[in-house]
């Protein structure tokens, strides 16, 4: 892992400090093979910013990444991803002025390898896209879930 240019902290015109000198990004990945579609969700460790929440695997964008493949990179660090057993579907960008905070929409027909891959996670959980707003989730994710719900319901009929 180590340092990577896109690590530093961002003031936004909103009044936040976000991690991410360029931004950052994360994968909301669905799995297909199941009965009804699930979410893969993290559980951030306590010592990281957010720790004790459900999130979703992201991080800072260095600066010659763009968002699919940062969001890709930190779902391997992270959580293993196989990468290559992904499909994505869509973009969701949550804008903040000089920093922003863009969502992959994926799907895989399997568990796409998951597991802890770094010290960042505690657990991982496959959720139900109803679940997903009942649990204590990380303050980010929160906010974004109203408009990151039906873009990940509607990514599935097409």
């Amino acid at each position: 892992m180590g340092l990577r240019d896109g690590d530093g902290w961002v003031d936004c015109d909103c009044g936040f400090r976000h991690w991410g000198r360029f931004g950052a990004a994360g994968l909301l990945l669905l799995r297909r093979d199941t009965p009804q579609p699930q979410v893969l969700l993290q559980l951030r460790a306590e010592w990281t910013h957010g720790g004790g929440t459900w999130a979703l695997p992201g991080g800072a964008k260095d600066s010659h990444e763009d968002s699919v493949t940062a969001a890709l990179r930190e779902a391997h660090e992270e959580m293993g991803i196989e990468v290559t057993a992904l499909t994505v579907k869509h973009v969701f960008s949550d804008n903040h002025g000089p920093w922003s905070y863009d969502t992959i929409i994926a799907h895989s027909m399997n568990d796409a390898g998951a597991h802890i891959a770094n010290p960042e996670s505690t657990a991982t959980k496959w959720s139900s896209i109803e679940e997903v707003e009942t649990l204590n989730l990380h303050p980010g994710l929160k906010q974004s879930w109203v408009a990151l719900k039906p873009l990940t319901i509607s990514s599935l009929e097409n």
